[in-house]
């Protein structure tokens, strides 16, 4: 963000300034490793529909935003996408741009659409003049210094760590002479002379280049979109710190950064002067989405529609009747949960599960054992309110810290620049066999369980009790419980990935999920907790007990923590038997899906280390279903939709239904836009090929040895090596509550109802298990069509 200097009071100083604030708000944010979660790529986008959006990231980017037009054709002549489809979807397109009728849409649908223009940089026009490689020598040196400053702990040294992006970027690339040896003369004297903050320093290269304000949102759009994953990562600074009401200039600093390059190389080759004044004509061109863009919105939209009839057909009332249940089992929401809750309802007809959050209602600022890292167990959107740990006694605290000591000594001693050399001589054989056991995938699983979380500071026995009851009541869970109730978190074991946190619990941060579920369970199991209930409006028998579990969905085993709360016995053992036979069934059907993988090799995937694909993630999610689970019981969803727990007729005041569309839903469009933008433009939203990935700075990937880095979800967690597993659908948000509550809730956030007015989510409201209508934008509902029929 700029911080703006009494002496640009210009109008054209003041304009530039606020194209480079509205720049720097069309990029998203990027979590680093340790806990990665998703986000909407297309989050600058939210006012704008997809045909818009196409037309801006056609500009700055070279990419659209719907999936390739021959693709949607390939369905439509498959039949996946019906006519009533493209009917419905031409329908719902009010721009003056559409076609006229069906066979219109259809025969443009045929044919290719049009490449429409990308502006150039500077550094583009300056390679085609010149013959070397601008753009790849400015994101290799850039990459070079970025990966040092941005280091989380990755690095031994990192260069001038306590300065600001620009001041530590103009120090290094002062004495960088690797421009000036590719053919950029005085590059380190421009450098040294450049102004030293971001807002000087934009506004003395936009007056040397010539951009006007009209041209300069869009021409910086294309120059942050350039520096890859790096933007991004200072993106997401900017988002932690206004977390807390501060601010952060990094990404304004990366801006000023990419601008002096662009200035040097224009001075450096001025034959490409009126080149660049047409680059700088198309930017200060109003933007507006193309015929073709409209066309493929509408074949989108489509798609879209053509799954949402089938999930539709799939949903129902039926199975409503079970009285009291033998157990209870809570999963998060993650598509990758349905499979699972289905495999384990089939095991009794006792057992009924739910969904919520894998959070489970309980913003954790956690320390665990061992560790004084602190670790935020919740969604992005929020902050902390409580704070807790799994860290034991004194001795075995200090003995945990002075084993990681000695681990990253370990370390250091083996990457040293001198002593690596003596490291390799002398530990490398002995390194053989840890070699060839990581290559045939039989390393083992070291990992073990932390000693049981707790509040720290405890609670007071009235919070206990608000907080408790708050979180039952969003579960819907307020009556009716089993003698048993399982709280399942979730988490991912694997070997070799860097992503791996973008595997665990996006609920929970990015950390996998045991540390709430055992949190929660201690609570509700806490007598002064319980005696409280009764003046809430909750009745629970004093026979039921909580048991927290976690859920590895890699391997599809369930841990169990009976030993929080002091169970055992054939309860548990009971538990156990049903868990394990729905494990050996959700890898049976998981098998189908991955590519070579059998049902008794999912588990050992987990420890492969060459193993590119131990799991799909949450590749296919397409939906949200908020409804009481006698709505999906009988639905075979296919690992494609996230399921939230539902009842509204028990909703006081729908403060529930708020919830979840403030807090679920838009992280479940953030992760479905994720895997979205991953799929339909990998060259800028994607994360590139894991087999060639290498971490830096504890940040993100690169591919190979430097350069940009990559923001997004790797091709192979999309990709099958044939196709495209998941396909690129925008999420339809399916709820069973009054459209009048619904829209009441939508006008008092119109930043959720953004994302449905312009298009980048579908909703509808449902009654008996049944989408009886429609969200249409500007918050009207359409009746819809109960004779809907699976696609």
């Amino acid at each position: 963000m700029f911080i703006k200097h009494a002496q640009f009071t210009s109008a054209r100083k003041s304009g530039i300034l606020q194209a480079g604030e509205a720049a720097i708000r069309a990029i998203p944010p990027a979590f680093p490793l340790d806990a990665t979660v998703a986000v909407n790529p297309f989050l600058g986008q939210v006012n704008e529909n997809i045909a818009a959006a196409s037309a801006r990231l056609a500009r700055v980017a070279g990419v659209n935003a719907t999936q390739p037009r021959n693709v949607l054709f390939e369905d439509i002549q498959t039949g996946r996408i019906g006519d009533e489809d493209l009917i419905a979807a031409l329908g719902a397109s009010s721009s003056p741009l559409k076609p006229g009728n069906l066979e219109a849409l259809k025969g443009l649908a045929s044919r290719p659409a049009r490449k429409p223009r990308t502006a150039s940089t500077i550094a583009d026009l300056a390679a085609t003049a010149t013959g070397i490689d601008w753009p790849s020598v400015i994101s290799r040196t850039f990459g070079l210094w970025a990966s040092g400053h941005f280091d989380r702990g990755q690095a031994l040294w990192t260069p001038a760590p306590d300065e600001g992006a620009l001041v530590a970027w103009r120090a290094w690339a002062s004495r960088d002479l690797t421009p000036e040896i590719a053919g950029l003369g005085g590059f380190c004297s421009r450098v040294s002379a450049s102004p030293d903050t971001s807002e000087q320093a934009v506004l003395k290269t936009t007056e040397s280049l010539g951009l006007s304000i009209a041209a300069a949102e869009t021409a910086f759009h294309r120059l942050l979109l350039d520096l890859g994953g790096w933007a991004q990562h200072a993106r997401w600074q900017l988002w932690q710190a206004e977390l807390t009401g501060g601010t952060d200039t990094t990404l304004a600093d990366l801006l000023a950064i990419r601008l002096i390059w662009e200035d040097a190389l224009l001075m450096q080759f001025p034959e490409i002067n009126d080149q660049w004044k047409d680059e700088i004509s198309a930017h200060e061109e109003p933007l507006a989405a193309s015929c073709d863009q409209v066309v493929d919105g509408i074949l989108q939209e489509a798609a879209e529609r053509a799954y949402q009839r089938e999930i539709k057909s799939k949903l129902g009332s039926s199975n409503a009747g079970l009285k009291r249940p033998t157990v209870q089992a809570a999963f998060c929401i993650d598509v990758r949960s349905e499979v699972f809750r289905r495999a384990l309802e089939s095991q009794n007809t006792g057992i009924e599960t739910i969904g919520f959050a894998g959070f489970f209602g309980l913003p954790l600022a956690h320390t665990d054992h061992g560790s004084d890292v602190v670790e935020n167990h919740l969604p992005v959107l929020l902050k902390p309110a409580l704070a807790s740990s799994s860290q034991g006694d004194k001795k075995t605290e200090h003995n945990e810290r002075v084993g990681r000591r000695v681990l990253r000594a370990f370390d250091r001693f083996r990457q040293a620049a001198v002593s690596s050399f003596a490291f390799v001589e002398a530990a490398g054989p002995l390194y053989g066999l840890k070699l060839v056991r990581n290559a045939i995938g039989i390393a083992g699983n070291k990992s073990g369980h932390s000693p049981a979380p707790y509040l720290d500071p405890d609670l007071d026995t009235k919070t206990k009790i608000e907080i408790a009851a708050t979180v039952l009541k969003a579960m819907s869970l307020t009556k009716g419980h089993a003698p048993t109730v399982l709280l399942v978190g979730h988490g991912a074991q694997m070997t070799n990935n860097p992503h791996k946190s973008a595997y665990h619990c996006g609920a929970c941060g990015g950390y996998s999920g045991e540390v709430s579920a055992r949190l929660l369970a201690s609570l509700l199991n806490d007598p002064e907790t319980r005696d409280g209930f009764p003046t809430k409006g909750i009745e629970i028998p004093s026979d039921t007990h909580f048991i927290a579990g976690l859920h590895d969905t890699t391997t599809d085993n369930v841990t169990l923590y009976p030993e929080d709360c002091g169970q055992s016995g054939t309860e548990v053992l009971s538990l156990e038997k049903w868990l394990a036979q729905a494990g050996a069934a959700a890898r049976a059907e998981r098998a189908l899906r991955l590519p070579g993988a059998r049902a008794s090799s999912i588990a050992s995937r987990a420890m492969d280390w060459s193993q590119v694909r131990p799991e799909w993630g949450l590749a296919g999610c397409a939906a949200f279903v908020a409804a009481p689970r006698y709505v999906t019981a009988t639905a075979d969803l296919e690992g494609r939709a996230f399921l939230h727990s539902y009842d509204w007729q028990s909703d006081e005041d729908f403060k529930t239904l708020e919830l979840i569309l403030t807090a679920p839903v838009v992280v479940a469009s953030w992760i479905s836009l994720q895997y979205y933008g991953s799929s339909v433009a990998p060259e800028v939203f994607g994360g590139g090929n894991k087999l060639i990935h290498n971490a830096v700075g504890g940040i993100g990937v690169v591919e190979g040895n430097g350069g940009a880095l990559k923001p997004g979800l790797p091709w192979q967690t999309l990709h099958d090596g044939k196709k495209l597993v998941h396909k690129p659908l925008r999420l339809s948000v399916l709820i069973e509550a009054p459209q009048d509550a619904i829209s009441a809730v939508l006008e008092a956030h119109p930043e959720v109802a953004a994302l449905f007015d312009n298009g980048w989510l579908h909703l509808f409201a449902m009654k008996e298990g049944t989408a009886v209508s429609r969200y249409q934008p500007g918050g009207k509902w359409s009746v819809e069509d109960h004779l809907d029929k699976a696609a």
